[in-house]
C-alpha cells in the first residue's frame, strides 16, 4: 500500500464530495463513495506505527572487511534516500573499523510515514564486486543485515520486566567533546529471555541513553511479536536471521555485470549507481 499516494487520492475524492453538483450523477457518486470506503478500510488495517519514524540498524555479516565496507555503503544509500525524502537522521550508535567501514550502526529517521515506507527493507542485502581490499583483485561476496523498527512502541503493548534486563555502561565514542568521553554515558541494555540487546550513546547523559535504549528494546520486541506467536518467544535464539548465503532479500552486483535484483518481487535494474545513490522508490513500491 502506498500510504502517501492513497492519502492524496482520498483528499481529492473527499473534495469531490463537497462539490455542489456531486449528486447529480448518482452512478459516479456511488463510485466515488466506494473508492473512499476502500481507501479508509486499507488505512484502518495498517500497523498504527507506519506513519511515524523508524530506527534502522545495519550489521556487517559474512565477508570480513569487505562486509564492513558494504555496511558503510548501505548506510550511505539510506542516508541519501532519506535526504531525498527530507527526513532527519540521528545516529544512535556506530562501530567503525580502521578503514571507515561499519561493523554495525543504528540510526533514527524522523519524518512522515518513515516506518511504513522502509519496513520492507528489512532483511539481508548481498553485494558482489571486485574487492578493493584484495591485492589480486578477486571477486568477493559480502552480506549485511538491515533491521527496520518503529521509533516508539507504547508501553501497554510490550511489557518489559526490570528483572529481565542486564544494563551495562561504557564511555561514549560519539560526538560531544572530551567531557562526554571521560564519563560512562553509553548504555547497552540486554533482554535476557530473548538475548536481544540495544546500544545507545547519542544522548549527553547516561539516564537519557538508558531511557532511549529501553524504548528501542521495546521496539525490537514489538517486531518479534509481529513475526512470532507469543508462546514461541523463548525459541528466538534459534530462529535469528543471519546475514549470509541463502537468506538475502536483494542482491547488488557490480561484477562481472551490473544489476540490482530484489529476490522477493523480481524487480531489477542495471543502474546500480543510481540505487546506491538513494533511488530506491521502484523497489520500495514493489514491496508494498
Amino acid at each position: 500500500m502506498n500510504i502517501e499516494e492513497d492519502e492524496g487520492k482520498l483528499k481529492k475524492l473527499e473534495d469531490e464530495l463537497q462539490e455542489p453538483d456531486f449528486w447529480q450523477d448518482k452512478e459516479k457518486a456511488q463510485e466515488v463513495l466506494k473508492e473512499i470506503r476502500e481507501i479508509k478500510t486499507k488505512q484502518a488495517s495498517l500497523n498504527k506505527y507506519d506513519k511515524g519514524g523508524a530506527v534502522v540498524g545495519i550489521y556487517a555479516g559474512a565477508g570480513g572487511e569487505d562486509a564492513e565496507d558494504w555496511a558503510r555503503i548501505l548506510f550511505e544509500m539510506y542516508q541519501k534516500f532519506s535526504e531525498k525524502r527530507k527526513w532527519d537522521l540521528k545516529i544512535l550508535h556506530e562501530h567503525r573499523n580502521d578503514t571507515d567501514g561499519l561493523r554495525n550502526i543504528a540510526f533514527e529517521l524522523f519524518g512522515k510515514n518513515v516506518y511504513g515506507v522502509l519496513k520492507g527493507e528489512m532483511g539481508v542485502h548481498r553485494l558482489v564486486r571486485i574487492s578493493p581490499f584484495s591485492a589480486k583483485k578477486l571477486r568477493h561476496t559480502s552480506f549485511a543485515l538491515v533491521e527496520i523498527l518503529p521509533s516508539y512502541v507504547e508501553n501497554i503493548e510490550i511489557e518489559i520486566k526490570p528483572e529481565d534486563l542486564k544494563i551495562d555502561f561504557a564511555r561514549s565514542s560519539g560526538p560531544g567533546g572530551q567531557n562526554v568521553n571521560k564519563r560512562e554515558t553509553a548504555v547497552r541494555v540486554k533482554h535476557e529471555p530473548t538475548n536481544i540487546s540495544v546500544h545507545v550513546e547519542s544522548e549527553r547523559s547516561q539516564a537519557q541513553n538508558k531511557e532511549r535504549a529501553i524504548e528501542l528494546l521495546r521496539s525490537k520486541l514489538f517486531r518479534v511479536y509481529q513475526q512470532y506467536k507469543k508462546e514461541e518467544l523463548e525459541k528466538l535464539k534459534t530462529t535469528k536471521m543471519e546475514p549470509e548465503w541463502g537468506s538475502q532479500i536483494r542482491s547488488y552486483v557490480l561484477h562481472p555485470y551490473k544489476m540490482v535484483k530484489d529476490h522477493r518481487t523480481g524487480i531489477e535494474t542495471n543502474n546500480i549507481e543510481s540505487v546506491l545513490g538513494g533511488d530506491l522508490e521502484e523497489f520500495i513500491e514493489a514491496e508494498k
